[in-house]
């Protein structure tokens, strides 16, 4: 325990830092925190901050102490309130004293602090990760999201780097080889929000229709990409902003994409963090874009950071509201059957998670994401079709106005509905929020209403109705195909006799339907030699899926060919995480007599994706490619260790996972031994580990 500048009369008190936890719960009734001044300065070789704070807050009962989480290791100095006692303990900074009511104090010092988690510090990015992770391990704050707090925070960062951070950037100040960067919030947030990430970012404006300014961040060498990522942006901010009925909260909009980020996207408040995965070129947006992501961390800002839960009892307010309105988004950009597409694709697993008894009430704070996401989307589906469009759009608006920067239960939603409504929804609230099976009829019900949804339940229902007998349904069906129907038919025709389906093959290639071709790749293995040159000009489909698989089925059926196929893909890259080259790089390499001078090279390339220069997808296709061709050098296995070590969960079990297998060999167990006077410090500790070495 550190004790800083306490005052003799002060020690007495020291026994209140052992409050129970219902002391704990309850300090949001004791103390309000106003508003956090700071500047922070992250240093990217040390991994550490240092900075400095200072801390507003009303007192609203007499009490002796009150805290400010803080889950890093801190060194704290030079405290300014000499009648105010500091004391960092149990993961806590206590301000100790004898506080009265409605009188409001300040608190500043400095510390330092390397956070093992929250903060990440990459090669060439620094961003932050605050729910789930807590932002208190960098910056000390309110664990609980019930206090909500106004921050205005300045960075100081190396001058030839960009920071995107909460709220409106009022000043930068050019110091040399640093910068600050000072940013204002207007309002206040919960302590999870609070975000800033420092990268070499460049960044195009755009202003939606109620003249909100939309900052939208890119890597600097990615400049040819930034329309396919960020395409729709705009039509999705004002149609959300016309549909919720109640105007963006905040001073501004930003987002930008992080490298090996831990999840699609982060809403911090007006400032969207998401994965680098999902910038794209044309090609790329077909099959992996943004859009969903993009209106769902948009929705968050008013569900989620304007008004905010109370407890995890009430997440669906969260993240059901943004799964439904990103849901709408989406039918605003690419139509009403893309809706019912995605509503019937998620009470599929809905009904299967209910049939196995894994069912989950909306109100279960343990419950998983499919629950609060898609039965949350749901549950608002059905909300609107049982009240009607006018009085569900009223209750949403009433709801916004009257809990923002507040936090809320389902209970006050649901009371503001009944209002709008004016009657109770007893047997709503049992059905979609109590209950943990899933309504299927209900769904059943609202999908029917969709045309579409009835003629492609009308294809479904053939599935084992003898291929004679709907050969001419088919045949009229792919003329024009719907990509979904059109999908559906061709997966009907697997094992099928090609005699039959020959000519519903043809149609379907010919439709130059992106989709439905792509169902043709991914579920024909056997290319029957009537259909080869209909099945290479999927090389050449807008859609890098269709190409990956459309270049291994083609490779594998015309062994005679192969040279012929790896020619006309070489140089294409495909998504971000290279799937289109690797696989090409794989292919190379075990394909006899192509290009054997060149191997070696396409060796090297295929380990340098293993480097942490890369984002961890790339890596990960780096490394199973090397285990599939068993050709681990010293550059690799340097490679792996670091990979274990990584901070995405996933991808640190996926390389911990080849790791153990690479130790049952003793060939490379000797090897990785011998690696051992190469490694930094935490890679040796970690080596020595899985030695099972003290």
């Amino acid at each position: 325990m550190k004790l800083l500048r306490v005052k003799p009369s002060f020690f007495c008190l020291l026994s209140l830092l052992f409050f129970s936890a219902f002391v704990f719960s309850q300090q949001t009734e004791i103390v309000d925190f106003i508003s956090v001044k700071a500047v922070v300065r992250p240093l990217l070789k040390e991994k550490k901050i240092i900075a400095n704070a200072s801390y507003t807050f009303k007192i609203l009962k007499k009490c002796d102490s009150v805290y400010l989480d803080a889950k890093g290791i801190f060194l704290l100095k030079n405290i300014k309130n000499h009648k105010i006692a500091v004391i960092l303990k149990n993961k806590k900074i206590w301000f100790v004293s004898n506080f009265k009511p409605n009188q409001t104090y300040t608190v500043s010092f400095e510390y330092e602090t390397s956070p093992k988690k929250a903060l990440y510090f990459l090669d060439h990015q620094i961003w932050t990760q605050g729910q789930g992770k807590y932002t208190s391990n960098w910056l000390p704050s309110i664990d609980d999201m019930n206090d909500k707090i106004e921050f205005d925070i300045s960075y100081i960062i190396p001058s030839d780097k960009t920071i995107v951070a909460n709220g409106k950037l009022v000043a930068v100040t050019d110091n040399g080889n640093v910068k600050k960067w000072s940013f204002n919030m207007e309002h206040p947030m919960s302590s999870y929000l609070v975000s800033f990430a420092v990268g070499d970012f460049s960044k195009k404006t755009i202003v939606s229709s109620s003249n909100i300014h939309m900052e939208l961040y890119y890597p600097t060498s990615d400049s040819l990409l930034i329309e396919p990522t960020y395409r729709y942006s705009k039509r999705i901010f004002d149609f959300l902003e016309n549909e919720i009925g109640v105007d963006y909260p905040w001073q501004n909009y930003k987002q930008v994409p992080l490298k090996d980020f831990l999840y699609a996207g982060m809403e911090n408040t007006s400032a969207t963090f998401f994965s680098d995965a999902f910038i794209v070129d044309s090609i790329g947006f077909v099959d992996r874009n943004y859009v969903n992501v993009n209106a769902h961390e948009l929705a968050h800002q008013w569900f989620g950071n304007l008004v905010t839960e109370t407890s995890s009892e009430s997440h669906w307010l969260h993240e059901g509201f943004a799964s439904y309105y990103a849901l709408l988004a989406e039918k605003e950009v690419f139509g009403e059957d893309y809706y019912y597409w995605k509503l019937f694709q998620s009470a599929e697993q809905l009904q299967s998670l209910s049939e196995e008894g894994k069912g989950e009430a909306l109100n279960n704070p343990k419950a998983s994401s499919l629950t609060f996401y898609e039965k949350g989307a749901w549950a608002l589906h059905i909300l609107r079709e049982k009240i009607g469009d006018s009085i569900f759009k009223k209750a949403i608006k009433n709801y916004i106005e009257k809990y923002q920067y507040k936090n809320v239960r389902i209970d006050d939603f649901i009371i503001e509905v009944e209002h709008a409504y004016g009657k109770e929804l007893i047997e709503y609230k049992k059905d979609w929020i109590l209950q943990s099976a899933f309504k299927s009829e209900q769904a059943y019900q609202s999908l029917i209403k969709s045309n579409f949804i009835n003629e492609y339940f009308k294809i479904s229902a053939l599935r084992e109705t003898p291929i004679t007998l709907k050969m001419a349904e088919f045949g009229k069906a792919l003329i024009f195909p719907d990509d979904f129907i059109g999908q559906e038919i061709v997966y009907q025709l697997i094992n099928e006799p090609l005699s039959l389906t020959l000519p519903l093959y043809k149609k379907a290639f010919n439709s130059n339907n992106v989709f439905v071709r792509q169902a043709i790749a991914l579920s024909m293995d056997k290319i029957p030699k009537e259909l080869k040159s209909y099945y290479e000009s999927l090389l050449y489909d807008n859609s890098y899926l269709t190409q990956e698989s459309a270049l291994g089925n083609l490779w594998v059926n015309f062994p005679e060919n192969k040279s012929k196929y790896l020619d006309k893909m070489d140089g294409i890259i495909g998504f971000r995480d290279k799937n289109i080259r690797q696989f090409w790089l794989f292919l190379a390499l075990i394909t006899e007599d192509y290009q054997t001078v060149k191997k070696e090279y396409f060796l090297e390339e295929l380990i340098e994706y293993t480097s942490s220069k890369y984002a961890y997808n790339i890596r990960e296709k780096a490394l199973e490619y090397i285990g599939y061709l068993n050709v681990w050098n010293r550059d690799s296995l340097v490679n792996l260790i670091d990979a274990s070590q990584h901070h995405y969960w996933r991808f640190r079990d996926f390389s911990r996972n080849i790791f153990k297998g690479l130790l049952e060999d003793e060939k490379y167990r000797e090897q990785f031994m011998l690696l051992k006077q190469e490694l930094d410090t935490d890679s040796l500790k970690f080596l020595k580990m899985m030695l099972n070495e003290k």
